[in-house]
């Protein structure tokens, strides 16, 4: 991997380059940002989901699993009267189709993303699969 060049095009916009890639960042206006992008945080947040979606999608892609209709949804809470991450609950939702045999192993794939596995051993972290109602 290579550096990463970090610029300031305007206001609280943050730019980040790497590779052949570069990643816009801004604030709220309630922060005194513009809103053009997401903040920081936001897009590490989203890292934690796609990370985990990257390890279930191989998982069905090996076993030529549908991953049609499927989904992750990342939830984050705090510590109460802080700004720290308390838990992270990710769930992974799955068609009907699914077999559930593999709800254990997916887990399993899925907490094996990189992310996840940086965030400080204080910070509760739940894996789930659920079956649309």
């Amino acid at each position: 991997m290579s550096g990463f060049i970090v610029t300031f095009p305007g206001n609280k916009k943050i730019d980040v380059a790497f590779n052949n890639f570069k990643i816009n960042t801004d604030q709220s206006k309630e922060n005194g940002g513009d809103e053009t992008a997401p903040e920081p945080f936001d897009i590490f947040i989203a890292s934690l989901g796609a990370c985990a979606g990257i390890y279930a999608k191989s998982f069905c892609d090996v076993r030529k699993l549908s991953t049609d209709g499927m989904h992750i949804f990342s939830e984050v809470f705090f510590k109460e009267g802080q700004k720290l991450m308390d838990q992270v609950n990710i769930t992974l939702h799955v068609n009907q189709g699914f077999p559930e045999k593999y709800i254990k192993p997916i887990i399993k794939a899925m907490n094996g993303c990189s992310v996840k596995n940086q965030l400080h051993p204080d910070i509760k972290t739940s894996t789930a699969v659920v079956y649309p109602e």
